[in-house]
Formats: C-alpha cells, structure tokens, sequence
C-alpha cells in the first residue's frame, strides 16, 4: 500500500494559499524555529519521526524540462509531510490535541481551511488535499520513533560501559553488566512487523466509497 513503509506512514498534504500572505506564514515559522517551546505539544509526541512545513511560491514550482509549460498559478502553496506511526487517524488527532493554535495560526491563511477544532471538517480538508506517497523508502521499516530512541540510548551506554569496565576485575565487570541491564531494561525490544491500524482504516474507506452511491 502507498504511504506505508514498515511501521511507518508518509503523509504529504499541499494546500493552496493567498501569495500575498506567505510572508506571514515564513513568519510563523521563524517564530516556531527561535521558540521552540511554542512547538512543545508536538515535541512530545512520540510517534512522530518528522514533521515540516515548506511554502512554494506561485512561481517557484521546478520544470524539468525546457519544454515543460510554466504554470500561471493563483496560489502559493504549503507543503506539510510527516513520517509517523500508528493510525492516520490518531496521527491527525494527536497533532489536534498537541498543537491546536499552532495549527491554526499555521493554517490560517489556506484556501478553506476549516480550523483544526471540530475534528470532521478538519480530517476531512487534510485527506482531500492529501497525496500518497508511490516510493517511500525507510531505512529502519520494523523500527517505531521509540524503538529508533532507544537503540540511540543502549548505544551511548554500551560504549560507556566498554570505556569504564574493560581493565576491571571479573567480579566488578559482572557486577557492572547485570547493572546495566537493569538500567536499560526498558529500552530492549524485538522489532518485527506488527499489525498497521492505517491499513483497516483504508478498507474501511474504500468500502464506504465503494457503497455510498
């Protein structure tokens, strides 16, 4: 299925925006990038690998090719993608509950944007203006965010383990290890695949398509 690399979903949405008011989305995210405190919601969201936010201006859409058409474009446009896991609905509704305002202020000036608050008309304007993602390569796929933070952990305190426990004594150095375990107890687990809600969710939306005329 597109958008799914392991344990992982690609969201990419574009929305259109009035040209004349980029200026103040770039200052929005000035503002979110000097404050990071202001992004905290979001930064405590575990299932979160990446999130960003890009504006393309009218004109700044790359030709391939001296043939290729220029456009004549209304609209800039505001490129949000994210790498996650879990459901695409518990995604839209985490980012809802973490970071309302910021949401909105981020939003504001998008065609029909409806405000992230009540849930519906917001999924609904993110999965109209999303685009799935065709190759989606991930270089760790039976890696969750926290399985990618844990590893991070044992690596640092196996290298200080090696530094500070190589010329002890048998006792010591056992004594030492059996501490360790117990330290990183919480951090060791089996990555293999697991059950993706995203995908129930998409069946369930193609059977409502499929019988709602």
């Amino acid at each position: 299925m597109s958008n799914i690399a392991g344990k992982a979903y690609a969201m990419n949405v574009i929305t259109p925006i009035r040209w004349y008011t980029t200026w103040t989305n770039k200052l929005f995210f000035k503002a979110a990038t000097l404050l990071p405190s202001t992004l905290k919601g979001l930064q405590t969201l575990s299932l979160i690998h990446y999130a960003r936010w890009v504006i393309i201006p009218r004109d700044g859409f790359p030709h391939l090719d001296s043939s290729q058409p220029k456009e004549d474009l209304h609209y800039a446009y505001m490129l949000f993608f994210s790498n996650f896991n879990g459901s695409w609905d518990q995604y839209v509704d985490s980012f809802t509950f973490a970071i309302p305002s910021g949401l909105d202020l981020f939003w504001k000036w998008n065609i029909r944007y409806p405000k992230s608050v009540p849930l519906t008309p917001f999924h609904n304007y993110i999965r109209h203006n999303q685009i799935d993602t065709a190759h989606y390569y991930n270089a760790y796929p039976m890696a969750a965010s926290n399985d990618v933070k844990s590893a991070q952990k044992i690596k640092k305190a196996l290298i200080r383990f090696n530094t500070e426990s190589s010329d002890k004594s048998p006792e010591d150095f056992l004594q030492d290890y059996y501490r360790l375990l117990n330290d990183l107890q919480h951090h060791f687990g089996d990555m293999k695949p697991t059950p993706i809600v995203s995908l129930s969710s998409y069946e369930v939306k193609k059977r409502y398509e499929q019988t709602r005329f």
